[in-house]
C-alpha cells in the first residue's frame, strides 16, 4: 500500500477493473453510435464516463498488441476466414495500427485521466508469436531441439514467414486434424540445417502451435523479457501478466527440465533431465522477484496482476510479493456453491496474513471463461456473489458484457461479436441499483487489516456453512456483510461483530434503506445475534456504537 495516499485517494488500494475484448467492444460501439469505431482516439468520452457511472476505475484492453501474423495465417488454413490472429501470439509490443497505433492510444489514455480511468494491458511473458522478430533474430532465445523429437512429426506445410531470412513450418497434422506437435521447424536461410523449436505450453492442453517457447535458462532472453516490461510499465497503469505462474522456477523446471523419472513434463521433454543445482545455476533467482524489483526501482506507479492458478497464489503473494493475483477459488467454490472450501481458503489466508486478502483479485468471468451469466444466471444468487466482489478485500474485476448479461465467450481471435445480443436493461438498473453504490463507496471495504470471518450457528452450536458472514472496519466506518449461497432458507446465529462493553448497544444501518435494527446490549453480551436469510439473499450494513 502506498504509504503516502490516504486510503480512500489509493487508487491501486481501491481498484475496481474491468476486462475488454477490445477489437469486439470498438465492434459493439460502431453498432451501437452508429458509425465506424476502428481506433482507439475514437472511443466516445461518454463510454469512458458509462463506465465509470458503475463504479468502475480501471479499464483492461485486451488485444492491443501488434500479433503474429502467422497465427492469422494459421487460422485461415484451419478455415476460418474471418479469424484474426490471436490476442496472446504478440509479434511485437507496439500498439497495432488496425486500433491506431500509439498516437491514438496516448489520445485516449488522456480522455480516461479525464474521467478518472486507469488504463490496463497484457503482457504474454511465457511465448512470442511463432514469426516474432526474435524468433528469427535470436533463435537462442527460445527452447529448441537440433533434432527432430519424434519420427511421426511432419513439416511438409506452407511457409509461414513472412522474413525472407527464415522458413517457419508447423507440424502439418494441425492443418488435418490427425497430430499435433510440441515444436515446429525453423530455419535460417544463411543456414542448410533445421531447428526445432518449441511451441508455448502449460503441460495442460494442446500445444499453443501459434507460439514460441521463450527459454528462461538464457540470461539473455530474462533481460529481454524484463526490458519489455518495463517499457510496457511506462505506458500503462496496470499489467496482467498472462499464465504467470508457468514462469516460477518450480513449475518452469518441471515442465521443461524435468528430473530423471519425474511426471507431467511437456511431452518429448522426458530425456531433457537436469539436476536442481545445474537448474540453479543457470536460473539463479525467480524471475518474478527480479520484475518486481525492476518496477518498484523505476516505474513505481505501475500495477502488476499474475495470472496464477495451480494453488500458486499464496506463493506469489507470500514468497514473490507480486501485487495482485488471481483468486480462482472465489468464482469456483462460490458458483458450485461449496461453501465452506470457500471459507476455509479464506480462514487459511487470514491465518498467514489478513493483509494477503487485499492481494488477491477476485472476479465472476475472466476472458478464458465463460461469461458471468452462463456461471451465475441474473438473479439473486448472482447479485448475491456479485455484492462480495464489491465488499470483500482484493481487487474486484468485472467481464466483458457482464453487466450487459452478454452470454457469448469471446475468443482471443474475434474481430467482432459471432451473435447479436442487445443488453439487459433490467440486469443493467439492478447493478446501478445494488453494485454501484457499494463499488463507489470501496474504500470502506478494500483493506483487510479489520477483516474477521464470522461462522453462524445452528441453535444445536453446529456450523451453518451456507451462510458467509464477514466484517470489517476502516477508520471509522464499520460493516457487516451477510450473505446465503443456498438455494434454501438459512437461518442461525452469529457471534456479536463488535467485542461487546458495557451497557453499550449497536445499530446495525441497512446499506441501501438505511433501515435501523437495534441490537441491545444483553444480545451483544450474550454473544448472539440471529440471522434468517432467503435463498441468496444478501444484506450490507453499517454497524453502528450507541
Amino acid at each position: 500500500m502506498e504509504k503516502d495516499q490516504p486510503t480512500k485517494n489509493n487508487w491501486k488500494q481501491n481498484l475496481v477493473l474491468i476486462a475488454k475484448n477490445t477489437f469486439v467492444w470498438m465492434s459493439q460501439l460502431s453498432e451501437k453510435y452508429n458509425k465506424p469505431i476502428k481506433h482507439l482516439d475514437q472511443i466516445p468520452i461518454e463510454e469512458l464516463e458509462s463506465l465509470k457511472s458503475y463504479g468502475l476505475n480501471g479499464l483492461w484492453l485486451i488485444g492491443i498488441w501488434e500479433r503474429s501474423p502467422a497465427s492469422k495465417k494459421i487460422k485461415e488454413l484451419y478455415g476460418k476466414k474471418n479469424a484474426i490472429a490471436s490476442a496472446y501470439s504478440i509479434f511485437n509490443y507496439h500498439i497495432t495500427n488496425d486500433l491506431g497505433g500509439e498516437d491514438a492510444y496516448l489520445k485516449l489514455k488522456i480522455k480516461a485521466k479525464n474521467v478518472g480511468l486507469k488504463l490496463g494491458c497484457d503482457m504474454v511473458p511465457n511465448h512470442t508469436g511463432i514469426d516474432s522478430p526474435w524468433v528469427v533474430d535470436h533463435p537462442d532465445w527460445f527452447i529448441q531441439s537440433e533434432l527432430n523429437p519424434s519420427s511421426g512429426f511432419n513439416y511438409n506445410s506452407p511457409n509461414l514467414s513472412l522474413d525472407s531470412q527464415a522458413k517457419i513450418q508447423i507440424e502439418e497434422g494441425y492443418y488435418t486434424q490427425t497430430g499435433a506437435a510440441e515444436v515446429f521447424q525453423f530455419s535460417n536461410n544463411s543456414s542448410e540445417e533445421n531447428l526445432y523449436i518449441y511451441h508455448g505450453n502449460d503441460g495442460t492442453s494442446m500445444p499453443w502451435n501459434d507460439t514460441a517457447q521463450l527459454n528462461y535458462l538464457n540470461e539473455e532472453t530474462r533481460t529481454a523479457v524484463r526490458e519489455v516490461i518495463l517499457d510496457v510499465a511506462g505506458k500503462f497503469d496496470i499489467i496482467r501478466l498472462d499464465a504467470a505462474m508457468t514462469l516460477t522456477k518450480q513449475h518452469y523446471k518441471r515442465l521443461w527440465f524435468p528430473y530423471k523419472g519425474a511426471s507431467k513434463f511437456i511431452p518429448t521433454r522426458g530425456d531433457n533431465n537436469m539436476d536442481k543445482s545445474e537448474f540453479d545455476n543457470l536460473m539463479p533467482r525467480e524471475f518474478w522477484i527480479e520484475v518486481l524489483e525492476d518496477i518498484q526501482k523505476k516505474e513505481p506507479n505501475t500495477l502488476l496482476i499474475a495470472e496464477a492458478f495451480w494453488l500458486m497464489e499464496g506463493f506469489f503473494i507470500q514468497h514473490l510479493g507480486m501485487d495482485r493475483v488471481y483468486n480462482s477459488a472465489f468464482m469456483n467454490l462460490l458458483r458450485d456453491e461449496e461453501n465452506k472450501k470457500f471459507k476455509q481458503c479464506l480462514k487459511d489466508m487470514i491465518a498467514i496474513d489478513p493483509l494477503f486478502l487485499e492481494r488477491l483479485v477476485n472476479y465472476q468471468s475472466t476472458p478464458d471463461e465463460e461469461p458471468a451469466i452462463n456461471q451465475f444466471g441474473n438473479e439473486e444468487k448472482y447479485f448475491g456473489i456479485c455484492t462480495l466482489l464489491a465488499t470483500m478485500p482484493g481487487l474486484p474485476m468485472f467481464g466483458h458484457g457482464q453487466f450487459e448479461g452478454y452470454k457469448e465467450r469471446y475468443g482471443m481471435d474475434f474481430v467482432q461479436p459471432n451473435f447479436k445480443e442487445f443488453p439487459d436493461e433490467e440486469l443493467i438498473t439492478r447493478h446501478k441499483e445494488l453494485i454501484q453504490p457499494l463499488l463507489e463507496n470501496r474504500f470502506r471495504y478494500s483493506t483487510s487489516k479489520n477483516f474477521k470471518l464470522h461462522d453462524c450457528y445452528f441453535t444445536n452450536e453446529n456450523i451453518n456453512d451456507n451462510i458467509i458472514a464477514y466484517t470489517n472496519q476502516n477508520d471509522a466506518y464499520h460493516s457487516l456483510v451477510i450473505y446465503n449461497n443456498a438455494d434454501k432458507q438459512s437461518d442461525g446465529f452469529i457471534k456479536a461483530p463488535l467485542e461487546p462493553r458495557e451497557n453499550n448497544s449497536i445499530i446495525l444501518v441497512d446499506f441501501y434503506t438505511k433501515e435501523e435494527t437495534l441490537i441491545p446490549s444483553s444480545a451483544i453480551k450474550g454473544q448472539k445475534i440471529s440471522v434468517i436469510l432467503s435463498p441468496y439473499e444478501c444484506r450490507v450494513f453499517e454497524i453502528k456504537i450507541v
